[in-house]
Parts: structure tokens; C-alpha cells; sequence
């Protein structure tokens, strides 16, 4: 599966829809981060090709050639990641699925059907548009009430309010410490028995098990959340 992530606007967790909800789930796709200024999955320690927007044609090459892969496209370099597709007929054709994430607030949300619009124009079959819904603090129907209704009204891509990723701090915890999910969960460190052998007064060493310890307490319930988003974003269209 080549999925493409990205939005008109920007700070809507497209890296965090790279690192942490598509990368563990897509059999060691190759992540492409098509940026130039923000923060990539990179960043988080994971392997990527960077390249801007306008080096599509390199991209589109590598495409061709993968089973699987992750492109990130940046708010920076959307206007010439989409200029340059268009210029390759048929080249959306290579990629599967068009992820948009956005959170509730009114400005992401009209960039979003800004987004929509861009894609359907260049001719992206609406199936193949999939909004993930970001940041949810307590319901999408609740939250992001003017994208679910475009979705119904027009039709042009697909909204399940079951594609949701909610608000926790564990991702502000990875972000800090350059890490993802999934290497937390690999980390098997009995850290409950190391800080038990801890001399009581070395409290840097602690305080770093202690977190090492929550941050995993965190991790697993997010990625078990983040399994039945990954299964609702990529769900038949009519479910």
C-alpha cells in the first residue's frame, strides 16, 4: 500500500500520522518527507528520503519500484508536490489512498475541503481521499461537525468518524525524547526491577527509569487505539 499524507494546513500531526499510525502498520514501508522547514519522522529516529516538493519526478520513479511506502508532504511543499503530480498524467495513480489529518479547529477544517477540492480537481477518486480525524478531545461529531457534513453533502472523499486518533500526551513524550510507539513497546527493560535495585539517592537515574516505565504505560493503550484507527481509516467506503 502507498499511502500519501497531507493539508493545506499545517501543525495537523501529519508526522505523527507517519511515525506512529502508519509506519508500524505497513510492513517497513519507505517513508518519503517531502519538506523543507518542520519536523519529520526523521526526526523521531525512523529512515527517510527527504526531498521538496518539486522533486516529484524523482519520487514518482521510486514509486514506481515499492509496494509500500509513506510519503509525507509538508504545508510548505503541497503547492508544488500537487503542481508537479499534475504534470505527470496520471501519476496520483501510484499511490492508494490520500490521508488527511486534521484537527478541530475551523481554520484546519477549511483547509481540509481546501485539500479535498485540490485532489478531486487533479481527478482522485473519492474512495481513495480519507480524512483522519486528529487531536479528538471527546467526539468527532462533536469536534469536526463542518467536515463530516461537506463529506455527506458532496461526496468527494471519505470520513469515518471511527478514524480518529484522540488527544494524549504520550505523543508530546516521543517528540521529546526522539523516539516512536513502536520502539517503546520493543524496549522489553524490566524497569520496575531496576528501579528497585536503584540506589535510593541517585534520583537522575530514577526519575529517567520512572518516565521510561510511564511513557510504555502510555504507549500501550494509544496503540491499541491507534489499531482500530488504522483498520476505520482504511475501511470500504460504504462501512
Amino acid at each position: 500500500m502507498k499511502v500519501a499524507i497531507l493539508n493545506y494546513s499545517g501543525s495537523v500531526g501529519k508526522t505523527v500520522t507517519a511515525s506512529h499510525l502508519l509506519a508500524p502498520r505497513m510492513n517497513g514501508a519507505q517513508i518519503f518527507a517531502i519538506e523543507t522547514t518542520n519536523e519529520t519522522a526523521g526526526d523521531l529516529g525512523l529512515d527517510i528520503d527527504q526531498l521538496r516538493g518539486e522533486q516529484f519526478g524523482k519520487l514518482f520513479r521510486d514509486l514506481l519500484t515499492l509496494d509500500d511506502a509513506i510519503v509525507d508532504v509538508g504545508a510548505s511543499n503541497i503547492e508544488d508536490f500537487l503542481t508537479a503530480m499534475n504534470r505527470y498524467e496520471g501519476a496520483y495513480e501510484e499511490l492508494d489512498y490520500f490521508v488527511l489529518p486534521v484537527i478541530n479547529t475551523g481554520k484546519a477544517q477549511r483547509e481540509t475541503i481546501k485539500t479535498v477540492m485540490a485532489l478531486s480537481g487533479l481527478g482522485v477518486a473519492a474512495d481513495r481521499i480519507r480524512v483522519l480525524f486528529n487531536r479528538v478531545e471527546t467526539t468527532v461529531e462533536d469536534e469536526f461537525m463542518p467536515i463530516t457534513t461537506y463529506a455527506l453533502k458532496n461526496g468527494a472523499f471519505v470520513a469515518n468518524p471511527k478514524a480518529a486518533v484522540f488527544e494524549n500526551e504520550v505523543f508530546e513524550l516521543l517528540a521529546d525524547g526522539r523516539t516512536t510507539i513502536a520502539e517503546v513497546l520493543a524496549d522489553q527493560t524490566d524497569y520496575r526491577a531496576l528501579l528497585r535495585s536503584t540506589d535510593p539517592g541517585d534520583r537522575q537515574r530514577i526519575a529517567h527509569l520512572s518516565n521510561r516505565h510511564a511513557l510504555r504505560a502510555l504507549a500501550k493503550p494509544v496503540d491499541r487505539q491507534l489499531n482500530r484507527a488504522f483498520t476505520a481509516l482504511f475501511a470500504a467506503a460504504q462501512e
